[in-house]
């Protein structure tokens, strides 16, 4: 079976499709995240030039990063690298059984693209549980 998910960016935005179709498909919805992040690009040029420039702005998915956190590395959903994908205008291509790693282009931070969703509940856990006053 492939595991890599493909689509040009030259093909129209899909219409139609029910909402099992869109989620439950053999692309886990990362073609309807890419298809969102190019319908936000026609509305937010600022973010699009953000996502161009290989920063990695807050979207709906975890994997952005807001301000200067005091981590070095933190993992990211394959939805967001979609969007960001889609955002900047890009081919969706994305290995849904592999990690990618993007360095934040603004913050320095390495974001570890993952489809294991349990390593993103590992950082949210981290961030919680981390003493505000520590260095």
């Amino acid at each position: 079976m492939d595991t890599v998910i493909r689509r040009s960016a030259s093909e129209p935005l899909r219409s139609g499709l029910a909402w099992e179709e869109i989620w439950r498909g053999k692309d886990c919805g990362l073609i309807q995240c890419w298809e969102n992040g190019r319908t936000s690009a026609a509305r937010n040029p600022e973010l699009v030039a953000a996502a161009r420039r290989g920063e990695l702005p807050t979207l709906d998915w975890k994997g952005g990063i807001t301000g200067q956190p005091k981590m070095k590395r933190k993992h990211g959903s394959l939805a967001y690298l979609a969007t960001w994908q889609g955002l900047r205008g890009e081919d969706l291509h994305i290995d849904i059984s592999a990690e990618v790693s993007v360095v934040c282009a603004r913050t320095g931070i390495k974001v570890v693209f993952t489809p294991d969703l349990s390593k993103l509940d590992v950082d949210a856990s981290e961030e919680g549980s981390k003493d505000p006053s520590s260095p």
